[in-house]
Formats: structure tokens, sequence, C-alpha cells
């Protein structure tokens, strides 16, 4: 697999990441990945060969600032879906994509959502990764209680342990797939010690947050999407993203694909050989309007 690390920059000077997988020269409309909250590029690994390999489309991961390869923001508000989305949009000018169907897990779900108003015409199709227009609150409060909190794990075998234990809704993981959600919040430093693979800041972005009461909806955001083909991904468990919301956005978007992640919560692996099948399908079927 063809695979190639690049480092673009902010408008406000930040070294930011990006790995690209296949070749942008292709006719083909790219595929552009947006990460969960605390995730990263690493998280597409696998459905990005699976694309590139069975579509022959160029895929683009991004890391946002203070996580994974990129710098962290220099002050804690600019870890900000607003913020956020205007560095996708420096990405795309950077690396000359002037369009793209774009797969968003969870926060880069809403970072895509807002881009449909923002910047309608990079848009050519979405897949929505367990992320919709309505926030389930238990869902909010389960990711505010871990993200940046607690004590460091003395090794990564505790790491493991401790994702196990606060994702207890995946039901059916192999050690591999457990490994591979525990790299992507912990690593190792160069000292040999176990550090976050994100900025422990990004808490402070749930201190607004008023748990007692129902939260914001964003369905304007949603229905921006309207004029382009939407699929979304729901974990069979997932805390964040209801079936009730789900079965709304089919009422409002009529062509609107969905597809559940059995035995999985918040949020689906990509790669899992259904999940990537659903998604090739509904690419394809993308490329074939």
């Amino acid at each position: 697999m063809n695979t190639q690390s690049i480092f673009l920059h902010s408008s406000d000077g930040l070294r930011l990441f990006a790995r690209l997988y296949g070749d942008l020269a292709s006719t083909l409309t790219p595929v552009v990945c947006l990460p969960g909250l605390t995730r990263n590029a690493d998280d597409f690994d696998a459905i990005a060969e699976i694309i590139v390999s069975q579509t022959k489309r160029p895929v683009v991961a991004f890391d946002y600032r203070g996580r994974g390869r990129s710098q962290f923001a220099r002050e804690a508000a600019h870890y900000s879906i607003a913020v956020e989305a205007v560095d996708v949009r420096q990405m795309f000018a950077s690396l000359g994509i002037r369009r793209a169907i774009f797969l968003g897990t969870s926060r880069g779900g809403l970072i895509t959502m807002l881009l449909g108003v923002t910047a309608p015409e990079l848009i050519e199709a979405v897949i929505l990764n367990d992320i919709g227009p309505v926030l389930e609150t238990e869902g909010l409060k389960r990711i505010a209680s871990y993200v940046g909190k607690g004590a460091m794990p003395k090794t990564m075998h505790e790491a493991l342990q401790r994702i196990k234990d606060t994702n207890p809704d995946f039901t059916d993981l192999d050690e591999s797939e457990w490994q591979h959600l525990t790299k992507m919040s912990f690593r190792l430093s160069d000292e040999g010690r176990v550090a976050l693979t994100y900025d422990s800041a990004l808490s402070r972005g749930f201190l607004a947050l008023d748990f007692s009461k129902p939260q914001p909806t964003l369905w304007p955001l949603f229905e921006a999407l309207k004029t382009v083909p939407v699929m979304v991904i729901r974990g069979e468990n997932s805390d964040l993203l209801a079936e009730a919301t789900v079965d709304e956005m089919a009422s409002r978007h009529p062509r609107l694909a969905s597809f559940r992640a059995l035995q999985e919560a918040h949020a689906p692996l990509l790669g899992r050989p259904k999940t990537a099948e659903a998604i090739l399908g509904f690419i394809e079927a993308v490329g074939s309007r």
C-alpha cells in the first residue's frame, strides 16, 4: 500500500499531520477521514487500505490539532469544532482537494455537518460513524468522565485494561481490536512512559455542558446535507446516537442509508468485514450516480 505522511500548517501556524493512502493525482473523488474527539488518523488504517484496494480512490486521514502527530493548540479554547473545521478546509486547500466523500467518526461527523453549511462545495457524499444531530446525554457524560482524566497507567497493559473497562458495550472484540482502541488513546513516550495520544486539555470542552438538561440539537446542520448522499453507521449498543435519532434522520433525508454495527458501541471500528462491505457499497453507489 502506497502511504505518505504529510505535514501541513494551520492558519495560526500549527503543524498538522495527515496520512495519504494511494495517489491524489487520481481522477476519482478522494475519501477524507475525520476521526473522533481523541482519536487520530491511525483509526482509519484498515478501512483506508480496503477502500484504496477495492475502489482505487485515494484516502486522506487527518490528525486534528492536539491529537496524534499534530501540534497542540496554544489555547484550549481552540479545541472547537469551528476551529477544526477551518483546519480541515486548510488541509483541502493545501492538498488541492476540491471535493471529497467524507467519512467522519463522532466529532468528525459533527465537523462534516458544519462544513455542509460553511463549505458545501467540498462535499460529494457523507458517511457519519455513530453520530447525528442529537447527542445523547448519557454518552456525553461517559466520554466526559474519562477524557484527560485519572492517573496515567503505568504500563500499556494497564492502559489496555482501562480501555476495556471504559468500553463495556463492545462485546465481541478480539484482542487485536482492543489493542487498536488502546493505541488510539495511549502511547509509549521516548522515555518509555505511558502517555496520552492527545492533549488532556480537550477535557475542558465539557466544562460548559449542563448534563442536567437536554443538549441542543443540530438538525439545521444535518438538513444542509439533504443534497448529497448520506450513510449513517450506528453501533448497536451506542449511548451517543439513539436508534430513534437514526429513524428521524431517515425521515428527513429520504435517500439516507444506514448500517448497524452489531455488538459494538461508540464508535464502531470501520475495518470489520461487514462494516467495510457496507461502506464500500455506499461509495460505489456514489460513484455510479
